[in-house]
């Protein structure tokens, strides 16, 4: 979870990248774009994995990630 909490953090701050250089260009459209169809999203998704990787360590290792995992596969949660 941390490994993917690292990876969407990377994505989301390239997106952020792109959105300054689309904004720099002067290309409002594409600004727009990034916003509405992956910042928002991104924030989501980076905000729901924080919350996992926060469970994650105050439950410790042992039948509490063992939990964690029965909980994630009964809700079928897709972070992605």
């Amino acid at each position: 979870m941390e490994i993917a909490l690292s990876m969407e953090r990377i994505t989301n701050d390239r997106l952020l990248d792109l959105h300054k250089v689309a904004s720099k260009n002067n290309d409002p459209q594409m600004a727009d774009f990034i916003e509405g169809d992956f910042l928002t999203r991104q924030v989501d998704i980076v905000k729901k994995i924080s919350e996992y990787v926060a469970q994650l360590r105050r439950i410790g290792k042992g039948h509490g990630v063992w939990h964690f995992h029965q909980m994630l596969l009964q809700d079928e949660v897709v972070v992605a």
